[in-house]
């Protein structure tokens, strides 16, 4: 493809570029999905994704998926799929360094909205 940087996504270096919490930002794209870095600290909004399943793979911390039927817990090179419908709240004692992949135009607050939904953001590309 013409016009096509062919270098590799420096995971680490994305996530020094910002430090805001809750506010993922797409650093590839493959096919109609987005790959995206996020930091996380707290607890996020129970939400669900009617229309997609969501991927959770933690790069540093230690993050919890809060289920309505048991807590998933990720740690470093771990990785969890929250299924399509599924009710879930994120929570992170300390910060979490993850990597999300899901569709292109998912609201990452889901079907809950409110304070914590982050605005669009693929300034790292």
């Amino acid at each position: 493809m013409v016009g096509v940087a062919h270098e590799a996504v420096d995971i680490a270096d994305k996530l020094s570029r910002f430090s805001e919490h809750w506010s993922p930002k797409v650093v590839a794209r493959l096919n109609d999905y987005e790959v995206k870095v996020v930091k996380v600290r707290g607890e996020f909004v129970w939400h669900t994704h009617e229309d997609t399943d969501e991927l959770f793979l933690v790069v540093s911390g230690e993050l919890t998926i809060q289920l309505r039927d048991g807590d998933v817990v990720l740690r470093p090179g771990q990785l969890f799929v929250v299924p399509r419908g599924v009710e879930h709240c994120p929570v992170a004692d300390g910060e979490v360094h993850a990597i999300l992949i899901e569709p292109t135009g998912v609201v990452n607050t889901g079907d809950a909205g409110g304070a914590l939904t982050a605005v669009y953001d693929d300034s790292l590309l």
